[in-house]
């Protein structure tokens, strides 16, 4: 589908904060060209002014870390950015200005052209907004819009910047937020996060939103569980390569941490991080104690794999081995259009 006028009018215009690619990513960061054929999902990142989508998205999607999302300004209208996922799947992101003039004319003369084909709608509320009375106004105007013109779209609202409030007053604070927000959302249904860029709850929140836009997503599960039940795993992940977004596990043994997931992302990112900087890339790593070995390693052009072994008798060359020979196969499920298959047991 070609964009219309005021789409190219609007990308062209935009002044907004500007990140650069990452250093030795494969195609798929923000920023990146478009590709030619591609299953594009149309996602809206919005929310008041300063309410923190253009860091949150800067950390994801384009490598930053937390510190220095500081020197970020402010995004200008609507800012345009392609994220590829696994193959063909490509993620057509519109980070929302949201000064009260751009909110406005998001409503108004914009409408058709914000609101149309949506697949995703993220709304960021700052959690301590002292303008929660407008930041829930223009919530209620955005899902109008939504029922309007993206009926199917999923509805996320993040409770962003959480480490500003007392720990003790967490819980709580979130809890009321959450009620209230979905309560507004009727008939809509929204699922709601708490976030903020200091810890690994962002991961959390972001690997579940693109988790909804997977398109094969159940043929993966399928074929991660068969991986492991053959390898005799404790537990297989599965990583975008870009961010390191969880976007898919299979557990077979009862685990104790349950954010596990997403301090994973987390560590591995910021290690990925540190070794850009040194201008070495990272491409796997072994870490093994009395207990447990856990295996990261690159596994398809778009992905990284984490597997972890509790049996002592496994040696590790056969771990490996073992990831080696399956990569062909999840290459084949990358491809959304091609034909179902299914890893079985030899």
């Amino acid at each position: 589908m070609e964009e219309s006028d005021s789409e190219k009018k609007t990308e062209k215009e935009n002044v907004g904060p500007k990140v650069e690619p990452p250093l030795g990513e494969p195609e798929g960061s923000l920023g990146w060209a478009m590709p030619n054929a591609a299953m594009k999902k149309k996602v809206l990142l919005m929310g008041k002014s300063g309410s923190g989508k253009t860091s949150m998205r800067s950390i994801i999607f384009a490598n930053y870390i937390a510190r220095d999302t500081r020197r970020l300004g402010a995004t200008i209208d609507v800012e345009h950015s392609h994220v590829r996922f696994l193959g063909n799947l490509v993620l057509n992101l519109w980070d929302c200005g949201g000064q009260d003039t751009f909110m406005e004319n998001y409503f108004t003369s914009q409408r058709d052209n914000i609101f149309r084909n949506v697949e995703v709608l993220i709304y960021v509320f700052d959690v301590e907004s002292r303008e929660l009375e407008k930041d829930m106004h223009y919530y209620q105007s955005c899902l109008e819009a939504i029922l309007q013109n993206s009926p199917e779209a999923k509805i996320f609202c993040l409770v962003h910047k959480m480490d500003l409030v007392q720990e003790d007053q967490r819980d709580l604070i979130f809890k009321e937020r959450e009620e209230d927000l979905r309560r507004l959302s009727r008939p809509l249904e929204c699922s709601c996060f708490r976030t903020s860029i200091w810890d690994e709850t962002l991961y959390k929140a972001w690997s579940s939103i693109v988790y909804q836009l997977i398109p094969n997503v159940q043929q993966l599960e399928m074929n991660l569980r068969n991986f492991a039940e053959i390898i005799e795993a404790d537990e297989v992940l599965l990583f975008e390569r870009a961010t390191f977004l969880v976007i898919s596990h299979y557990q077979c043994k009862e685990q104790r941490d349950a954010h596990r997931f997403e301090k994973i992302s987390n560590i591995i990112k910021q290690f990925k991080l540190s070794c850009s900087k040194l201008a070495a890339s990272f491409q796997s790593m072994e870490v093994r104690n009395s207990n447990f070995a856990a295996f990261i390693d690159i596994f398809t052009s778009n992905t990284y794999v984490m597997v972890v072994m509790s049996d002592p008798s496994i040696p590790s060359a056969a771990t490996l081995i073992n990831i080696r020979n399956a990569r062909k196969h999840f290459e084949k499920l990358e491809r959304v259009d091609g034909p179902k298959q299914c890893l079985l047991m030899r």
